[in-house]
């Protein structure tokens, strides 16, 4: 029996006579009754339902309304048998001030209480079977038997009223090989209920061990296989009992109602190629994936692929590595916090033999810069590490920035080395790395060791310190020459492509993203807008904020000034000018970067970028 449901309808009479009669339990219905849509039932005081509806609405990824009672009309009219596979089996759970304290067959026994409350009928996750079959993965238990186990996360819901609690999610392990289809495949059946909301480490979400489920049986990760998680209706459980209500009844954990809807139909955006989300390896230990829609990638790809212009024939295009700005900009979505570094000391021999002081370049400053401005206008904390001896100079710049460039602190705040980590990112712009002998160098292989402090070695300790790797995945880092940190990730090509590649390479190595640029502050141009551009994406910010909470659109934060500017940028290599910062490559004390005027070369850069940006996905 099946019970018709528009979309946010009221509850029928004939689906709260099913759920209050003593009839047997229907276990993996979907894969009883195939195109039918199951839910499940919480039923409450009347007193405590607008904040529930409200709390559903907020929360619709694991929670979707698919409709209610109305107040005042709970009847019990009698009704025939209910086709099912198993008689005898608790149907519904019944809670007192918040904890579990019964299940029973039939709610006929407290039709009493009934008449003050009212009935939700939420949406299912188990209805996303047939994307297995599509996807090519056989159905979780073709027996139809058992239980996908459901585990709660640290992952809090917005709260509504009393109504607050962890979201609960099923998880699902996928061959790495289908992973990006059987997530196409769930988004073209489920629609935006389709997507999943976290794929990687069980741990990020606050899982610690996948054979302890919360409910139903474990599941088992084996080799080769990514687990995915997606929301579950089953954080109602959690909602009703953090609640501590009175009086309330839930539907038992694999118990359903069936309704004739045939799932929610996916939006149109989302069954196109461009809609489709793309899935994409951020990080390895621990390992994490993230997502972005089809569009929103290809103009990140567009985007990498205008800054790895050569404009010094320096044979940057044999380390280029297509799609490392995607997987970069990807995993900074992902921060709370980012501590960044740049400078690269360039001192020249002047005329009269002179070195010049100080001995900054006016590349990685402006890139460094620019990013750090979006990264704030996202609300992620941002600070900066550089040599001790350039402190002061970075101080000046902060303050000059600050009152002429940009409307925050651009720079994040240059200090010395912190004492404790308390960043979950890091970021090199432009920034001196070591070579294999322990020594650092310049392009022209002078040695610069004296001019240094070892910051790669606080990104070493990244990599190999266990109290840290679980929780800072390696940074990425941006060059144009092969020597900055970060580079070691392709020295074998910087040793055969890049002049005297050598002795220079750097052999400080990234987790996954190196992003060669043509100049590196392109590079730092190129991650805020990149950042921007996955703002705007439904499938990220959905996948970013695990499918709870309001959505907020980009409109309500003033991105758009973030940007960088062809204004704000010229502005900024000013300000560097002023206090001595000259070129990279010409050792000139003017408007220029590695030996390339900004009028002309970096203006239409920048300009090209934010074109690319602001462009229409």
């Amino acid at each position: 029996m099946t019970f018709p449901l528009p979309l946010k309808s009221r509850l029928p009479s004939a689906v709260r006579s099913l759920i209050l009669q003593k009839k047997p339990n229907l276990r993996n219905m979907s894969s009883l009754a195939r195109g039918l849509q199951p839910a499940s039932v919480v039923a409450l005081p009347r007193s405590l339902a607008p904040a529930f509806e409200k709390f559903c609405q907020v929360n619709s990824g694991p929670l979707p309304l698919l409709g209610q009672s109305e107040p005042g009309k709970w009847t019990l009219p009698a009704l025939g048998a209910v086709p099912g596979t198993r008689t005898g089996c608790p149907q519904f759970w019944k809670y007192e001030f918040g904890t579990c304290t019964g299940s029973l067959t039939s709610l006929e026994e407290s039709s009493g209480q009934l008449k003050d409350m009212m009935a939700f009928l939420l949406g299912s996750s188990f209805s996303l079977e047939g994307a297995w079959e599509k996807g090519g993965l056989p159905r979780r238990d073709s027996a139809g038997h058992g239980h996908m186990g459901a585990y709660k996360t640290e992952v809090p819901r917005a709260t509504i009223a009393g109504f607050c609690c962890p979201l609960v999610v099923t998880v699902r392990p996928v061959p790495k090989d289908k992973l990006e289809q059987l997530v196409q495949a769930c988004c073209s059946v489920g629609g935006e209920h389709g997507q999943p909301v976290h794929t990687g480490d069980p741990e990020l979400l606050g899982i610690k061990d996948l054979s302890k489920p919360d409910h139903g049986e474990p599941v088992v990760c084996q080799p080769r296989h990514v687990p995915v998680f997606w929301p579950s209706q089953l954080t109602s459980l959690e909602a009703v009992s953090a609640c501590k209500m009175p009086l309330a009844f839930t539907s038992a954990p694999a118990c359903t109602v069936m309704t004739d809807l045939k799932g929610t139909a996916a939006p149109a955006r989302c069954l196109t190629p461009e809609g489709m989300p793309e899935v994409h390896h951020i990080s390895q230990d621990p390992l994490h994936c993230s997502m972005a829609s089809a569009s929103v990638a290809q103009r990140v790809r567009e985007l990498e692929m205008i800054i790895a212009i050569d404009p010094g024939s320096r044979g940057l295009g044999h380390l280029l590595r297509p799609g490392k700005l995607l997987r970069a900009f990807l995993s900074l979505s992902h921060t709370c916090s980012v501590l960044r570094t740049t400078g690269f000391p360039e001192p020249r021999i002047s005329t009269t033999h002179l070195n010049h002081e100080p001995p900054e370049e006016t590349d990685g400053p402006p890139g460094a810069a620019a990013l750090a401005a979006f990264l704030q206008a996202w609300e992620k904390g941002v600070s900066m590490v550089v040599d001790q001896r350039a402190l002061n100079l970075y101080k000046k710049l902060v303050d000059e920035a600050v009152q002429r460039a940009r409307p925050i602190d651009p720079l994040g705040g240059p200090r010395q080395l912190p004492k404790g980590l308390w960043f979950d990112r890091l970021v090199a712009i432009e920034r001196t790395g070591g070579a294999a002998d322990g020594d650092y160098y310049n392009a022209r292989k002078r040695n610069i060791k004296h001019l240094v402090d070892p910051i790669d070695g606080l990104f070493l300790a990244v990599q190999k310190s266990s109290g840290i790797s679980t929780t800072v995945p390696f940074p990425p880092g941006v060059g144009d020459g092969g020597n900055e940190l970060g580079m070691g990730k392709v020295k074998e090509a910087v040793k055969r492509h890049i002049r005297n590649g050598d002795v220079i390479a750097c052999d400080v190595e990234t987790d996954f993203a190196v992003i060669i640029a043509g100049v590196s502050n392109w590079g730092g141009y190129a991650l805020a807008c990149a950042l921007y551009i996955l703002n705007s994406c439904e499938v990220h910010r959905r996948y970013l904020r695990k499918a709870v909470g309001p959505f907020r659109a980009p409109g309500e934060q003033n991105w758009t000034q973030a940007l960088p500017s062809i204004t704000k940028e010229e502005k900024m290599l000013g300000i560097l000018v002023q206090h001595g910062v000259r070129s990279g490559v010409s050792g000139t004390l003017g408007m220029e970067v590695d030996g390339l005027p900004f009028h002309g070369t970096h203006a239409q850069m920048i300009q090209k970028l934010v074109d690319v940006t602001m462009a229409q996905g």
